[in-house]
């Protein structure tokens, strides 16, 4: 697809809304005219008046031309009449609108805060043309979160630990992990490296008075590491940052084939409040197509272990579109998550980047590209978790989601985790260790956020490791400034 830009500077914006509708089509960007039989033509020009707003589109035979006079020039005005031809070639019409970040509770809060939760409702789905569903989705996230946010004082921040191993590639993971097969000789000095990071992360955050209240370990898949490692890291959590007002302690184990007795048993004695078994689908033959090496029956028999092992609060994730996926075939993996009684349920859309296998080997896309199928497996999940108790509590979006639609986290009452609210609404500090974490320092006073990025590679952590050491001084640096500038 050609998009064609005159007159205005909106080019990202404009880029994510012909994503939004033709997420598989290369959009290149020019200012000659659309020259194929796909391409979208956007134009500002100042008259008199004013300025002229003019979309014409054009996609598999169909077309239109849409103009509007403003006062000013303005992204909003060029990216709505952008987002009504779109829709109008292409016969969608989204659910969540012209809405292409990732966090649209952030942006449904800030209208609240501003107007009140009846007017900031209102403006977020009429603003946006997003459904009257997804709007009272959002909402009951928003609701779910507040006495967390409101609960928050400036010195609190979360910490996130990054394992980047697993046991092997999944075919839709984009994400940063090496298989153990590929990368077995880096985990030992990763990990060694990791707990440096940790202890200097510690010492910064007891320098500046800061408040542990939540530890998430992610991956990858965490329970790569051995049952030995695993209780030295979370040993070393404990001897390095103040635990005394931290109320959760997440890991994910994640895959089953990487979870036994003894690993359990070492994250339970270390402190562990909670972990996540993540099936992904209920269905062999669904897990043989994504390349997971392990059973449906492996998924029962794990979460069996880590409720025996004395586990209270497991989270369970379940993802829509996946290839060999049918509507009955995820209707039974939701209720054989609902039967196995998991406190969390993530209910995810596939979203598949670049660099996922099933789009560099050219594997299969069909249900990803059913629309209206995988609407029916996201309305089925929110129906049948709003019947069993689950309250919708975070939420967020990818580019490129099977149905542009999200990923939602659901809890039962009183198991609601913390960090996945801190970390999806960007509402407080999380400092971060490990391959590919990014720390977000949440100014408490103002809508800034400063981001200092670790390496994504374990080589590279490992070699550039005094580098990274280095970078974690901008937290101190960030704490200062803010301390200064109230004083």
């Amino acid at each position: 697809m050609e998009l064609v830009l005159r007159g205005h500077s909106f080019r990202y914006e404009c880029e994510n809304l012909c994503r939004l509708f033709f997420p598989y089509s290369p959009v290149r960007v020019t200012e000659d005219a659309v020259s194929g039989e796909a391409g979208v033509s956007t134009c500002i020009q100042p008259t008199g008046e004013g300025y002229v707003y003019t979309v014409r589109a054009r996609w598999e035979g169909r077309s239109c031309t849409l103009t509007q006079t403003l006062p000013a020039a303005d992204e909003y005005g060029m990216t709505e009449l952008l987002y009504r031809a779109l829709r109008e070639i292409s016969g969608i019409s989204p659910a969540w609108g012209m809405l292409t970040g990732i966090h649209p509770i952030k942006l449904l809060r800030q209208y609240c805060t501003e107007q009140g939760d009846v007017a900031g409702q209102e403006t977020f789905r009429s603003r946006y043309h997003v459904s009257e569903a997804k709007t009272q989705l959002a909402m009951a996230t928003l609701r779910a979160q507040r006495p967390f946010t409101e609960a928050l004082r400036p010195e609190d921040f979360s910490l996130y630990i990054g394992i980047p191993f697993c046991p092997s590639r999944c075919s839709y993971c984009s994400f940063v992990s090496q298989s153990v097969a590929q990368a077995k000789k880096l985990m030992e000095p990763y990990f060694q490296r990791l707990l440096e990071e940790l202890a200097r992360t510690g010492e910064i955050a007891r320098d500046l008075g800061l408040r542990l209240i939540s530890v998430y370990v992610g991956g990858g898949t965490p329970t790569t590491l051995t049952a030995e490692q695993l209780k030295r890291l979370c040993t070393a959590v404990g001897e390095v940052f103040d635990m005394g007002d931290c109320t959760e302690f997440t890991v994910e184990a994640g895959r089953p084939d990487t979870i036994d007795r003894e690993k359990l048993m070492a994250l339970r004695s270390a402190g562990v409040t909670r972990v996540s078994i993540n099936p992904q689908s209920l269905s062999d033959e669904v897990l043989r197509a994504i390349g997971r090496r392990h059973t449906a029956q492996e998924v029962l028999d794990a979460f069996a272990l880590a409720r025996e092992v004395g586990f209270g609060e497991i989270n369970c994730d379940l993802i829509v579109g996946l290839p060999k996926d049918t509507l009955q075939g995820f209707q039974r993996s939701l209720d054989g998550v609902i039967g196995l009684g998991a406190e969390n349920v993530t209910v995810h859309a596939l979203a598949l980047k670049r660099s996922a296998n099933l789009i560099t080997e050219g594997g299969d896309l069909t249900l990803h590209g059913q629309r209206a199928e995988v609407e029916a497996m996201v309305e089925y999940a929110a129906k049948r978790l709003a019947e069993e108790g689950y309250a919708p509590y975070y939420l967020y979006r990818q580019s490129r989601t099977a149905g542009n639609l999200e990923n939602t986290g659901w809890a039962k009452p009183g198991t609601v985790c913390a960090y996945n609210i801190h970390s999806t609404d960007e509402c407080v500090t999380v400092l971060a260790c490990g391959a590919g974490g990014v720390t977000k320092l949440k100014d408490p006073y103002a809508d800034r956020l400063e981001r200092i990025f670790n390496f994504k590679y374990p080589f590279e952590y490992l070699s550039r490791n005094r580098e990274l050491m280095e970078r974690k001084e901008g937290i101190r640096r960030f704490y200062e400034q803010l301390r200064q500038r109230l004083h």
